[in-house]
C-alpha cells in the first residue's frame, strides 16, 4: 500500500526531481496551514461586518481555499496555497459596503468583473508579457520586499511592533506582554531547531509554542472540539452584475485587479526564489499556470461572496519547512477542508506561535539583494523602493508599482530611454492610473 502511494505521488508530483519526500511535503503543508490559520477567524469576521452570516462565510471561504489550492497543487505542482487577499477583503467590506454603501451584490459583481479581466489578460498572454518587461533588478527586490513584508507581519502578530499615531510610524509595542514573550520563546526554539537541522522545525516550534501558551493564558482551549459547518444559502450567488457595470465602479475594478495581479506575481517570484525555482533571468518557469489558477480563483470566488483569492505569502513557511511540490499545497488544502469539522482546534493556534516563522522566512528572503548592481542607480534605487513600499504599506502591488515607475523615470532622466520598449511606458501609465484610482476610493 505504501509503495503504491509513493508511486502515485511520484507520478503526480515528481518528488525525486525536487529532491523531497512525502513526509517532508506533508510537514510543509501542515506548516503552511498553521501559518495561514488566522484567516479562519479574521476574514469571516471582516466579511460579517457587511451583514453576511459569519458562519456561512467561513464555510464558503474554506471550500474556496480547498478547491483553488487543490487546483494549484495538481495543475502547477507548486507549493502555493490560495486564500482571500486581506487587502481585497478590506476594500470589499470597509471601503465599498460600509463606507460607500455599495450593496454586497454589486461588490461581488465588481470582484467577478475584475476576475474576468484577470482571466482574459492571462489567457491572452499579457501577464507573461508584463512579467518580461519588469527589470531583473526589480524581480530580485520583489523577493526581498516580500521577505521584509513577512517579517513585519510576524513582528506585528507578536505585538513587538505597533502603530504609533503620535509618531505616525511603527514602534515597539509593550514588550512585557505575554504574547511578545511567547513569540520570543518560539523564535529561540525555532533557531535552535534550525541550527540542529531538525526536520519539521517550523511545525514543531508552532506546536510547542501553542502548548506553552496555555498556562500563559494566550492559547485559548475551546469548549468543544467538533462543529458542524454552516450552509451557504445567504452567500451563494448574491450577485448584481448589471449594477456592477456602472461606469462609476471602474476605479474599484482596477483597485481589485492590479493588486491581485502584482500580489500573485510578487508572491510567486518571491517564494519561488526562496525555493530555488527561478531561472537565470529571475523568472519562474511555467508561471502562466500559476496565473491561470489565480485568475480562475478570483472569478469563481465572487459566486460565493468571497473577495479576490490570491496566492498567499504564508506559503513561504511551507517552503522553509522543505515543501517543493504540489503535495505541500494539497496537504494544506485537505487540512483546511477537515477544519470545517474541528474549527475550534484550528483557532487555538495563537498568532504569537506562528509569528517567529514569518520573521525567520522573511529574513532569509533578503539574501537576493546581494546580486544587485549597486553601481547603477536605475537598478538599486527602484529595488530599495520596492522593498520599502512593500513592507511599510503592507502591499506588494504598491512596492512593485512605485519601483517600476521610478525605474522608467530614472532611465529617462539618465538619457537611457532607448533601453526601454513601448511596454515599459504603457505599464508605467497603467500603474500611475492604479494610484489615481486608489486615491479616489479612500
Amino acid at each position: 500500500m505504501n509503495s503504491r502511494i509513493q508511486q502515485l505521488c511520484e507520478r503526480q508530483f515528481h518528488l525525486s526531481t525536487f529532491n523531497t519526500t512525502i513526509s517532508t511535503e506533508i510537514i510543509a503543508g501542515l506548516t503552511t496551514f498553521a501559518t495561514m490559520a488566522y484567516v479562519l477567524a479574521v476574514i469571516p469576521r471582516m466579511m460579517g461586518e457587511t451583514g453576511l452570516p459569519v458562519s456561512e462565510v467561513l464555510t464558503a471561504m474554506v471550500l474556496m481555499i480547498f478547491c483553488t489550492t487543490v487546483a494549484m497543487a495538481l495543475y502547477t505542482n507548486r507549493p502555493f496555497a490560495l486564500a482571500p487577499g486581506m487587502g481585497s477583503v478590506a476594500i470589499f467590506s470597509i471601503t465599498l459596503v460600509q463606507l460607500q454603501h455599495v450593496s454586497v451584490g454589486i461588490a461581488c459583481g465588481i470582484v467577478f468583473l475584475s476576475g474576468i479581466l484577470f482571466l482574459v489578460v492571462t489567457l491572452l498572454g499579457i501577464r507573461e508579457a508584463i512579467v518580461l518587461v519588469i527589470p531583473k533588478g526589480i524581480k530580485i527586490s520583489i523577493s526581498a520586499g516580500v521577505g521584509m513584508f513577512l517579517a513585519v507581519i510576524g513582528m506585528r502578530n507578536a505585538h513587538i511592533l505597533a502603530a504609533n499615531s503620535k509618531k505616525v510610524a511603527l514602534s515597539f509595542g509593550d514588550i512585557s506582554q505575554p504574547a511578545v514573550i511567547l513569540a520570543a520563546i518560539g523564535f529561540v526554539l525555532l533557531l535552535a531547531l534550525k541550527a540542529r537541522k531538525v526536520r519539521g522545525a517550523a511545525l514543531i516550534s508552532i506546536i510547542i509554542a501553542t502548548l506553552i501558551g496555555i498556562p500563559m493564558g494566550i492559547t485559548k482551549i475551546p469548549a468543544t472540539i467538533f462543529s458542524m459547518p454552516a450552509g451557504m444559502t445567504d452567500v451563494f450567488m448574491d450577485f448584481d452584475l448589471w449594477g456592477a457595470l456602472d461606469i462609476k465602479y471602474i476605479p474599484y475594478l482596477f483597485v481589485f485587479f492590479l493588486p491581485d495581479f502584482f500580489s500573485s506575481f510578487g508572491t510567486a517570484i518571491g517564494i519561488g526564489g526562496k525555493a530555488g525555482f527561478l531561472d537565470k533571468n529571475g523568472d519562474l518557469p511555467n508561471i502562466d499556470r500559476v496565473f491561470k489558477v489565480d485568475s480562475v480563483a478570483a472569478t469563481v470566488g465572487a459566486f460565493f461572496s468571497i473577495p479576490v483569492l490570491i496566492t498567499y505569502l504564508e506559503s513561504g513557511a511551507g517552503v522553509e519547512a522543505g515543501g517543493r511540490t504540489g503535495l505541500t499545497s494539497l496537504t494544506t488544502a485537505v487540512v483546511f477542508l477537515l477544519v470545517l469539522a474541528v474549527t475550534p482546534i484550528a483557532l487555538m493556534i495563537p498568532a504569537a506561535a506562528t509569528a517567529p516563522i514569518l520573521v525567520y522566512v522573511g529574513v532569509s528572503m533578503m539574501s537576493g539583494m546581494r546580486n544587485l548592481d549597486y553601481a547603477d542607480m536605475a537598478e538599486y534605487i527602484p529595488a530599495f523602493l520596492c522593498v520599502a513600499f512593500t513592507a511599510f504599506t503592507f502591499n506588494i502591488a504598491n512596492g512593485i508599482s512605485v519601483a517600476f515607475i521610478s525605474y522608467v523615470i530614472i532611465k529617462l532622466a539618465m538619457g537611457r530611454g532607448k533601453e526601454m520598449t513601448i511596454g515599459h511606458y504603457l505599464l508605467a501609465l497603467l500603474l500611475m492610473y492604479y494610484f489615481y484610482a486608489m486615491a479616489g476610493v479612500k
